[in-house]
């Protein structure tokens, strides 16, 4: 039986890391407000009585919800055998996993530092202070983090011989990055090389190679987490 997968459907956002993993792992599923519409997930989220979610991604199974990125990809991983077996190796990648997501939220909020429900042209000035900082400061530091990371462990994956969903999160985060901050991307690679290579060879999985050529990969856009605009970007 297929996964009822919730998120927004015009926007790649959070839902584009469990996504990945779906479909790398060849997890049968349905997105379904791509299939049914905005209303129809503000109408399911409205339903939500047994522990209901935050917000989006998140996924319907046996009549609860599993919500939050993170929490969604450690249950794929360990009920599907997608992921590594071994409890200290899982908890590593859900710190990963973690730290990946601290990044996505500050990448966010550089075009909306002060509110979610305010226009990016509302904000403009406080973007533009927010954006030289996170260029120069949170960036490399983020990135020398991964490097680190990936380092950490024999072979060519975060977990070591196999990828998992901290991979496939890391390549979408740094795909994320390089479409926001291409000056800045473009200086600082040098400095990830692991990193880096580790996009490429997710990039070139066998497991993805349909899914990333299809109209199912959601492009990023000025609606997503990653934007770019120009005048918040420098090498």
């Amino acid at each position: 039986m297929a996964y009822e997968f919730w998120y927004w459907p015009t926007i790649a956002g959070r839902g584009e890391f469990v996504r990945l993993t779906l479909e790398a792992c060849g997890i049968a599923y349905r997105d379904c407000a791509r299939e049914d519409g905005t209303k129809a997930l503000m109408a399911d989220m409205a339903r939500h009585d047994a522990g209901p979610a935050f917000a989006p991604p998140y996924l319907s199974v046996d009549g609860s919800t599993i919500a939050q990125t993170g929490n969604i990809l450690l249950y794929l991983s360990e009920r599907h055998e997608c992921g590594p077996s071994g409890m200290k190796m899982r908890y590593w990648m859900v710190q990963v996993q973690l730290t990946i997501m601290d990044l996505v939220a500050e990448a966010h909020d550089v075009h909306h530092p002060i509110g979610g429900d305010l226009y990016y042209e509302d904000q403009q000035a406080e973007a533009l202070r927010r954006a030289g900082n996170f260029r120069q400061q949170r960036i490399p530091k983020y990135l020398g983090w991964f490097e680190r990371a990936a380092a950490s462990k024999p072979g060519d994956w975060l977990a070591g011989s196999r990828w998992s969903y901290a991979d496939l999160s890391l390549f979408q985060l740094v795909a994320g990055l390089h479409y926001a901050f291409p000056l800045r991307m473009a200086t600082l690679a040098a400095d990830a090389p692991t990193v880096m290579a580790l996009h490429d060879r997710v990039a070139a999985l066998p497991e993805l190679r349909d899914y990333l050529s299809s109209n199912r990969r959601l492009p990023f856009s000025q609606e997503g987490i990653f934007r770019h605009y120009p005048e918040l970007d420098a090498p």
